[in-house]
């Protein structure tokens, strides 16, 4: 199952500095290894904030619900999350 996800940061500002240092840390080790697994195949900064636009590949909703709930960052995300289907239009849709 694909969906698209858009994920908004909003880390306090007064945050101790060691601590955002180590959670962002955090977040990077575990969003890269979900991208190795071909879980989260796609991620694009959205320019001028401290957003993203991800694909995730998972099996199921509660899948992604564990995979998006288990970001270091989540607590101080608002995500948005929208499933995806194969258009009939799409010339590569035969691929998959």
């Amino acid at each position: 199952m694909l969906f698209h996800v858009r994920m908004d940061v909003k880390i306090p500002h007064d945050l101790d500095p060691r601590q955002r240092t180590e959670i962002v840390a955090r977040e990077k080790a575990y969003s890269q290894e979900l991208q190795r697994s071909g879980k989260w195949p796609h991620i694009w900064r959205i320019v001028g904030e401290y957003s993203n636009i991800s694909i995730f590949d998972v099996e199921s909703n509660d899948e992604l619900h564990e995979i998006i709930s288990g970001l270091p960052l989540f607590p101080y995300m608002d995500i948005r999350v929208t499933p995806l289907a194969t258009h009939p239009s799409d010339v590569k849709a035969g691929d998959r």
